[in-house]
């Protein structure tokens, strides 16, 4: 257990450099709409002495291997270990530079601390609890009415998918709305009774997700632009064939990656349908990899303020207690008897994960959505400057028989483009 330890020009002590003795200044700045950061003014702090170094100042003075349990040597054995700090190729900006951008991913900081910093990363499943989510909750932007009935799509949503859980006996969804730096919006949770093999579950899908229009205040309206059917269960063939029917709406089924480092979507690939063991067609599927989307949702969920990664829930009924159980009904646990010990595993108690499965499926229909957000920005506006033309031009207008166009057209257009 040997660390390459450096001697302080100030006091003469021998440390290992770690990164919880740097300091240093980070500035934040906006390029593009995107953030971006420099750091500056990094100094070593000698846990001895409590001077300060630079680090050229560091990277000059003597070093040596220092061996924490020097017994191994009677059973000849010697370990090493290294960080990026002590390395001649690897400034600590870019050291740090790096542990600053992946703030707010697990995954990515998981990387920075064990290939740069040189230590253990361990993810204890800290989750927000179901108290702290319920009283996030809010009635505005959603502007609700008494009863708690949605009137409008939150400002900030720019796009619309879907994801549906595949019961036996039901067909759980939600519909999660999408604007800049990947802030969210749940828009609505529900539940269609009826088995997956039966029509009138997926007549009654199409009348409450894929053929329905979501609406702003102004009157201005949004379609689900790609949704994410689960395939897994007793119905997978059904499933893909309604999917296979529903294509030009946009709906998809996906089958989740056993893999934990599996990406969160690929390229879809087009799969047999079989039904009662009977060849039938082909559909088009996509494979998720749940485990990347899974912590992906308890990061964002950690994210407290309004802006980038952060999650608006309504103050509604269908986002009450049993919704934020289910949410949080998983936690990463370590078991060793796993050859990727580092799994998911659900809370006791909290053995209902369907919504904790839609809002997974939900952003990965995100991930796998060919986007331009400033483009469909851009539409939305030029479609409410449209609208109030129109409104202007009738309130001017000296004649009855002049007509508006319909609602929301120009931004539907824009959809069934694509």
């Amino acid at each position: 257990m040997e660390r390459w330890c450096v001697k302080c020009p100030h006091c003469g002590e021998y440390h290992d450099i770690r990164f919880e003795d740097i300091t240093f200044t980070k500035i934040e700045k906006m390029v593009q709409k995107q953030r971006q950061y420099e750091v500056m003014d990094i100094f070593y702090t000698c846990p001895d002495c409590d001077c300060i170094s630079t680090e050229a100042q560091i990277k000059k003075q003597p070093a040596k291997w220092i061996a924490e349990n020097p017994d191994a040597y009677k059973r000849g054995v010697r370990s090493f270990w290294l960080n990026s700090f002590v390395s001649p190729w690897a400034s600590w900006e870019s050291s740090i530079l790096e542990y600053v951008y992946a703030q707010g991913d697990s995954k990515s900081m998981q990387v920075v601390y064990n290939t740069r910093f040189g230590e253990l990363w361990e993810d204890r499943g800290e989750l927000e609890d179901e108290d702290s989510m319920l009283a996030r909750r809010e009635v505005e932007p959603y502007g609700l009415q008494e009863g708690g009935t949605p009137i409008e799509l939150p400002d900030g949503v720019l796009l619309l998918t879907a994801g549906v859980d595949t019961q036996d006996n039901r067909m759980e969804y939600e519909i999660v709305g999408h604007g800049h730096f990947k802030e969210t919006w749940g828009i609505e949770k529900g539940v269609v009774m009826g088995r997956p093999d039966d029509e009138k579950t997926w007549a009654k899908l199409d009348e409450v997700i894929f053929d329905r229009v979501f609406h702003f205040a102004d009157g201005l309206g949004l379609r689900v632009s790609l949704t994410f059917v689960d395939q897994g269960g007793h119905f997978s063939g059904e499933v893909r064939q309604a999917c296979h029917d529903r294509i030009d709406k946009r709906v998809f089924a996906i089958m989740g990656s056993t893999k934990h480092d599996a990406p969160y979507t690929r390229e879809p690939r087009e799969q047999k349908i079989m039904i009662h063991e009977r060849y039938v067609g082909t559909c088009w599927m996509y494979e998720i990899g749940v485990d990347a989307g899974k912590q992906r949702i308890m990061d964002n969920l950690k994210v407290k303020t309004p802006g980038r990664n952060y999650c608006h829930f309504p103050k509604r009924d269908d986002y009450g207690p049993g919704y934020f159980a289910g949410l949080l009904s998983e936690k990463l646990e370590y078991d060793v008897s796993k050859k990727q010990p580092w799994v998911w595993k659900k809370i006791p108690g909290h053995e209902r994960n369907e919504a904790l499965d839609c809002r997974n499926y939900a952003l990965a229909a995100f991930n796998a959505l060919p986007k331009d957000l400033d483009a469909i920005d851009r539409q939305l506006k030029a479609a409410r400057g449209q609208r109030q033309a129109e409104a202007a031009a009738l309130e001017t207008a000296p004649s009855p028989r002049i007509q508006r166009k319909r609602s929301g057209s120009v931004l539907e257009r824009y959809y069934d483009d694509w």
